[in-house]
């Protein structure tokens, strides 16, 4: 990619925000330079060069921020090598918290594709359908109301959500899937 210590300090930074979830400021990872000779993310490079053998907490970490920040093809790429669910857990929320936080639909729908854990509680007491529910009424994006019905479809418990919402897009759809 470049110079062996620019690669190094790229490298030791990583793993600092990744294991600070500091996803955010993570995401130039996640998309490869340009004027590369091949457009490869670093994860997916580092992970090829098996920077990250002795380094599987951040692997987890890594697979969570590319949840988080919608790399789906990252994402799919550390699930096929055996990274596991739910992720990273550093943050006290994992990769199909994060992705239904964060409105990546997709990205949650290679999760539920993948057997993603449904029901495990995070930090705040939530499933990955109760984080949803709050994302959608508290931080809402374009695709949380799809996100909150592929969670339900695939199996998450709806009696863990709150009823009624004070949210009537939210209402109105949990009243059309509701029944079994």
């Amino acid at each position: 990619m470049t110079d062996g210590v620019a690669d190094d300090e790229r490298w030791e930074d990583a793993l600092l925000g990744l294991a600070r979830g500091d996803f955010s400021r993570l995401e130039p990872l996640f998309v490869g330079d340009i004027g590369q000779p091949l457009l490869q993310p670093w994860i997916v490079a580092w992970h090829e060069q098996g920077r990250f053998n002795d380094e599987r907490h951040a692997l987890s970490e890594a697979l969570t921020c590319a949840c988080f920040l919608g790399y789906v093809d990252v994402a799919e790429y550390l699930l096929e090598r055996g990274v596991s669910l739910p992720g990273g857990t550093g943050t006290g929320v994992d990769a199909l918290h994060w992705a239904a936080n964060r409105g990546q639909l997709e990205t949650v729908q290679l999760l539920l594709r993948w057997r993603a854990p449904l029901e495990t509680i995070n930090v705040h007491g939530a499933t990955a359908l109760g984080m949803a529910m709050w994302s959608a009424i508290h931080e809402p994006r374009p695709q949380h109301l799809a996100i909150v019905e592929a969670l339900v479809g695939a199996g998450a418990r709806r009696e863990a959500v709150t009823r009624p919402t004070g949210h009537a897009e939210l209402d109105n759809l949990l009243d059309r899937i509701s029944s079994p």
